[in-house]
C-alpha cells in the first residue's frame, strides 16, 4: 500500500480533517457549479418572456409553438456549446486544475450577462452557446478538483456533497425569478449572471493547485484525448460516456420543459400569469430539494451496494417518473393535474441526483495524468446527442400539439442506459489511482 493512501485514509474509525486549502477549494468549486447551475437554468426560466419580445424583433411571430420549437433549439445550441467544453479536459492536465476551472467560471458567467443585451433570437443563440462551453467545464474541472484534493476516506461524500451545488443553483435561479425576474424582467436575470466572475478571482487568488496534478505534470508523454482512448482506456470511456448521454437527456428533457410544463397547468388550472409564474419558482424548488437530497443519499448507497446498481437503482426512479409526471400527470384534469406533476416532480428530482454518481466514479476509472481530459470528454460528449434530442422534441412538440408526450417519450433513454450499466467496471472499495 502506498503512503498516499495511508494518509489518505487517517486513524482507523476517524474522517481524516481536512486542512484550510481543501475547505477553501471546495467551497470555490461548490459556489462555481452552484453559480453553473443557476445560470443554466435561468434561461428555462425566462424561455417565454425573452422569445415574446425577440422573436417578433427576429422576423418570427410569438405563438406558443415557434416558442417552444425555437426554445428548443437555441436549448439544443447551448448544449453545442457544452459539447464543445471537452476542450478544457487537455488544457486542465497540461496547466492545471485551478486554473482551468477559474477560466470556466469566467466565461460562463461573462457570455450569460451578455445575454441580457441581446436584441434578437441569433444574438441569444450565439451568447448562449459561448455560455455553454464555460458551463460544461466547470463540472469536470470541478469534480477533477475535489476528487484529487480531498483526503481518500472522505473523497467519495466530497462528490456527492459538490454536485448538490448544481441544484442549489436552481434555488438561486428560482428565487432570482420570484424577485428580480418577475419585477425587472428577463434581461434583469441573466444580468444576475455575471455574479461568478466573483469566485473566479477568489479561486485564483485563495487556492493551490491539486498536489496530484503537481507530482504528474510532467509525466505525460502522449496526448491525453489518445490516451482516453488507448486500449488500457477505451471500453470505459465509451460506456461512461453513454451512460452520461442517457443522464443527459433525460434529465434535461424534464428540467428544462418543466417551467413550460408547469406554466400550462397553471393556467389551465384558473391561475393568472404572474401567479403561474411564482408556481414555477415553486416547482423549481420542489426540484431542486429533491435533487439535493439525491446526491447527498448516492455516496453511501454507492459505498454499501456498488456504482453499478446505485446507477441503476437511479436510472429506474428517473424511467417512472418522467413517464409519471409528463405522460399521466400532465394529461389529468386541470383540478388535479399540477397537484400531482408538482408531487412527482420532487421524486423525478432525487433520480436526477444520479449526476453525483459521475462526480464520485470518473475520477475512479483515470490516472491523473489523464482524469481531467477523461472526465470532460465523458461528459461533453452527451451534449451533442442531448441537442440532437432537443432539436426532435422541438418538432415533436410543435407536431404533436402537446409537452408531455415528446418529453415521456425521453425515459426511453434510462431503459437503455439500465442495459449499459454492467459494462461500467466497478471500483467501490478502491483507492483514486495515482
Amino acid at each position: 500500500m502506498n503512503q498516499s493512501n495511508i494518509a489518505g485514509r487517517g486513524a482507523p474509525g476517524a474522517r481524516t480533517r481536512l486542512n484550510g486549502q481543501q475547505i477553501a477549494g471546495f467551497w470555490g468549486a461548490w459556489f462555481g457549479w452552484m453559480l453553473d447551475g443557476m445560470d443554466s437554468v435561468i434561461y428555462a426560466l425566462v424561455l417565454a418572456p425573452a422569445l415574446t419580445q425577440l422573436l417578433p424583433r427576429s422576423g418570427i411571430r410569438p405563438t406558443p409553438a415557434n416558442i417552444g420549437e425555437i426554445g428548443s433549439i437555441l436549448f439544443a445550441v447551448f448544449l453545442v456549446g457544452w459539447g464543445f467544453s471537452f476542450i478544457w479536459g487537455p488544457i486542465a492536465d497540461r496547466f492545471g486544475r485551478k486554473k482551468s476551472l477559474a477560466a470556466t467560471i469566467l466565461l460562463y458567467a461573462v457570455f450569460t450577462g451578455a445575454a441580457a443585451l441581446s436584441q434578437n433570437i441569433y444574438e441569444l443563440g450565439l451568447f448562449r452557446l459561448i455560455a455553454g462551453i464555460g458551463i460544461g467545464g466547470e463540472w469536470a474541472m470541478a469534480g477533477t478538483y475535489v476528487a484529487e484534493a480531498w483526503p481518500e476516506d472522505r473523497r467519495k461524500m466530497g462528490a456527492g456533497l459538490l454536485q448538490t451545488g448544481y441544484y442549489a443553483g436552481f434555488f438561486v435561479a428560482a428565487a432570482l425569478n420570484f424577485t428580480v425576474g418577475a419585477r425587472y424582467g428577463w434581461r434583469a436575470m441573466f444580468l444576475c449572471g455575471l455574479a461568478p466572475v466573483v469566485i473566479s478571482v477568489l479561486i485564483m487568488l485563495g487556492v493551490k493547485e491539486t498536489g496530484k496534478w503537481q507530482r504528474h505534470r510532467a509525466t505525460r508523454t502522449t496526448h491525453p484525448l489518445a490516451a482516453i482512448f488507448s486500449p488500457r482506456h477505451r471500453r470505459q470511456t465509451i460506456v461512461m460516456s453513454v451512460l452520461l448521454t442517457v443522464a443527459i437527456i433525460g434529465l434535461w428533457a424534464g428540467a428544462v420543459y418543466e417551467p413550460s410544463a408547469i406554466i400550462i397547468l397553471a393556467k389551465k388550472s384558473g391561475m393568472a400569469l404572474p401567479a403561474a409564474i411564482h408556481m414555477v419558482s415553486f416547482g423549481t424548488a420542489i426540484l431542486s430539494v429533491g435533487t439535493i437530497l439525491g446526491c447527498i443519499a448516492l455516496p453511501p448507497l454507492a459505498e454499501r451496494f456498488g456504482r453499478r446498481a446505485t446507477l441503476a437503482f437511479y436510472f429506474v426512479v428517473m424511467f417512472i417518473t418522467i413517464i409519471a409526471a409528463f405522460g399521466w400527470a400532465f394529461y389529468l384534469p386541470p383540478g388535479h393535474a399540477l397537484t400531482a406533476f408538482l408531487v412527482i416532480l420532487f421524486f423525478l428530482g432525487f433520480g436526477g441526483g444520479n449526476f453525483a454518481m459521475f462526480s464520485l466514479w470518473l475520477p475512479e476509472l483515470y490516472p491523473t495524468e489523464i482524469r481531467a481530459t477523461a472526465f470532460a470528454f465523458c461528459t461533453s460528449v452527451g451534449r451533442f446527442a442531448g441537442a440532437g434530442v432537443n432539436f426532435a422534441l422541438a418538432g415533436a412538440v410543435k407536431g404533436m400539439g402537446t409537452l408531455g408526450t415528446p418529453v415521456a417519450i425521453t425515459a426511453v433513454a434510462f431503459a437503455i442506459g439500465l442495459l449499459i450499466v454492467p459494462f461500467g467496471r466497478e471500483t467501490t472499495g478502491q483507492t483514486l489511482p495515482e
